[in-house]
């Protein structure tokens, strides 16, 4: 089964705040490995703005170091899971550790 993972980017790594990023690592796994790697240059940052983005991507995956509540709540909506307190690593890195359920999340690093 294909799924579509979606990790917010500053200089190649993941970004600690999802609203700060340059842009998304949209990654296409499908039967526990990785076939593709698209970066995604998103739109101007509002409130509500990315998730709603990633949403429409097709995105059923959030790989975050921390964001918002207003955030949080619109993947939900949108019944996308998310992993918040990861800490900044590759991409792929991170995906390879979900999919080999090694990612553990931690503690929200957005401080608003």
């Amino acid at each position: 089964m294909k799924k579509l993972f979606a990790v917010p980017t500053i200089n190649g790594k993941l970004c600690a705040h999802f609203g700060h990023c340059e842009r998304f690592a949209v990654i296409e796994t499908e039967d526990q490995k990785i076939l593709n790697t698209e970066y995604l240059t998103p739109p101007v940052h509002q409130p509500g703005t990315y998730p709603r983005f990633l949403a429409s991507k097709g995105v059923s995956t959030i790989i975050s170091g921390g964001m918002g509540m207003k955030a949080q709540d619109i993947f939900a909506q949108n019944n996308i899971e998310v992993f918040m307190g990861i800490n900044s690593e590759i991409p792929e890195h991170l995906v390879e550790q979900y999919l080999a359920d090694q990612l553990v999340s931690g503690d929200n690093l957005c401080d608003h």
